[in-house]
């Protein structure tokens, strides 16, 4: 069955088959009536003269197959002048967590024409992850039979757009954590047709991981709550001493380049948003929407002034012992979604700065580089 979550992007829930194998040097050639489709909402038809599957809000998994390292080939043609179509690999946990690829028609030949992103506890990151490694331009036929493929060699992968000789984008580092699962097209919107799909596994490369620098003095250490009712709560008030107290706090540590990205420690919620059908209301609150706080330690010698520079998804609050420096909101098409503040006086041994981090959309995807 299908999961749709309340925002741009959404991620299905894939039927992982108990009979799952793969083996090096394995090939396969899935048709589109092959009963090795496990079809979520596709469907089995014919487009300029081809048998294919299509695809609208759907998906097709194929059954009894995973892959670590691998190839995979498909032609897809579509029509939509908006969309979201593309392969998800490495799929586990019913789809909760995988790796996603997709093109997006309404954007062809600007810098975000391809996105990657990992799909972590059932939720996207695009908005984290963006960049070289994760979005690139590319010119999207319309209308017309090209051909896909995708490369994955350990923690990398490829995606090849008509051109078999050039990568389109080359992602230089996975983030799922995922090193084997399940192969799937899926199409969040727009009709797209897929035929001649085809996966070869070929030999398992070395683990390496390529992580970009983590900047200098970038806030790494911090600890996180638990999810509660964003709407329940003032968002402007800092915790208590003993609301603070009485919370289950979890250490994490933020990864390279400076994000501490939720999702890989909560499960990602999914909303029916009020602003779905009437972009006007998108700054109305969202019910269902959670959030998370999350505190670091700040420590002076000495009396100063320092700036912070701080990027979020999709708002925050920010506090310094126990006073309220900055509430935000970057809700889709309103600011800009990073920030620099500057803290005050920080005293001799100051402790104790705190933010607010939830989305409108979804939940608190993340927190990023945050640095002094």
């Amino acid at each position: 069955m299908l999961r749709h979550p309340a925002i741009c992007v959404c991620i299905v829930a894939f039927l992982i088959p108990s009979a799952a194998y793969s083996q090096t040097g394995q090939s396969i050639s899935v048709p589109p009536d092959s009963p090795r489709w496990d079809l979520q909402e596709a469907k089995v038809t014919e487009y300029q003269g081809r048998k294919c599957l299509l695809l609208d809000g759907a998906a097709a998994v194929v059954k009894d197959f995973e892959m670590r390292d691998g190839v995979i080939d498909v032609d897809i043609a579509t029509p939509a002048k908006r969309g979201f179509f593309g392969i998800q690999f490495r799929v586990v946990n019913d789809g909760a967590n995988a790796e996603w690829v997709y093109l997006r028609q309404h954007k062809s030949g600007l810098p975000d024409a391809m996105q990657y992103t990992p799909v972590l506890n059932t939720g996207a990151n695009w908005q984290i992850y963006n960049g070289p490694g994760f979005t690139g331009a590319v010119d999207i036929p319309k209308d017309e039979w090209f051909h896909l493929r995708l490369e994955v060699v350990g923690a990398q992968a490829k995606l090849y757009v008509k051109d078999m000789e050039k990568p389109a984008l080359v992602m230089n580092d996975l983030k799922s954590g995922v090193q084997k699962g399940e192969v799937a097209l899926y199409v969040l919107t727009g009709a797209t047709y897929f035929s001649n799909f085809e996966a070869r596994i070929t030999p398992d490369a070395p683990w390496e991981r390529h992580l970009p620098p983590m900047p200098p003095g970038t806030l790494t250490k911090w600890k996180v709550s638990p999810v509660y009712d964003a709407l329940a709560r003032n968002l402007e008030r800092p915790l208590s001493q003993s609301e603070s107290g009485a919370m289950k706090w979890q250490d994490v540590e933020a990864e390279a380049p400076g994000f501490v990205v939720l999702y890989r420690y909560y499960q990602a919620p999914h909303l029916n948003v009020t602003f779905a059908t009437d972009f006007s209301k998108r700054l109305d609150p969202q019910p269902g929407t959670k959030v998370v706080y999350a505190r670091t330690a700040i420590e002076s010698d000495r009396d100063q002034m320092k700036k912070l520079d701080l990027g979020y998804s999709d708002e925050v609050s920010v506090f310094l012992n126990g006073q309220i420096l900055f509430r935000g909101r970057s809700a889709h098409r309103s600011v800009p979604p990073g920030l620099v503040l500057v803290l005050h006086a920080i005293s001799p041994g100051a402790r104790g700065s705190l933010i607010h981090l939830l989305e409108n959309a979804t939940l608190y995807s993340g927190l990023s580089t945050t640095r002094l």
